[in-house]
C-alpha cells in the first residue's frame, strides 16, 4: 500500500519523479568518522583509499563483497551502497557524502 491523495491505495505507484538534478547525486567529497579520531574531510578518491584500508583491517570481507575481485572493487561497491562498516563488535566507521560549496545558479 502507498500513500495517495485520497488515502492509502494498493499497488506500486511512483509518488515522486526520479531525481533529475545531477547536483543531488554528486559525491565528490565525504566526511569520514572513526571512533576516537576527529572527523576527516576527504575527496571521493581519498575516501576510496581510506575504505580499502578499512577493509584490509578485516579478517574477511563482508559476505556481500566477498565475490568482488579485489580491495579496490570492494571499496567502490561499499562507497556506492553503504555508509558504515563494522570493523569489530561495537567499532564502526562511517562516511557520508557532503557538498563543500553551494550549487552555482545556472
Amino acid at each position: 500500500m502507498v500513500a495517495g491523495r485520497g488515502g492509502w491505495e494498493s499497488g506500486p505507484r511512483w509518488l515522486l519523479p526520479p531525481m533529475s538534478d545531477p547536483l543531488i547525486r554528486e559525491r565528490d567529497h565525504y566526511v569520514v568518522l572513526e571512533p576516537g579520531r576527529p572527523e576527516q574531510l576527504l575527496s571521493a578518491a581519498e575516501t576510496l583509499i581510506w575504505l580499502e584500508g578499512q577493509l584490509d583491517r578485516l579478517t574477511a570481507p563482508p559476505a556481500d563483497l566477498g565475490a568482488l575481485p579485489d580491495g579496490a572493487a570492494r571499496a567502490a561497491r561499499l562507497l556506492d551502497t553503504a555508509c558504515e562498516l563494522e570493523l569489530e563488535p561495537g567499532v564502526i566507521v562511517q562516511w557520508f557524502a557532503i557538498r563543500l560549496e553551494p550549487p552555482q545558479a545556472g
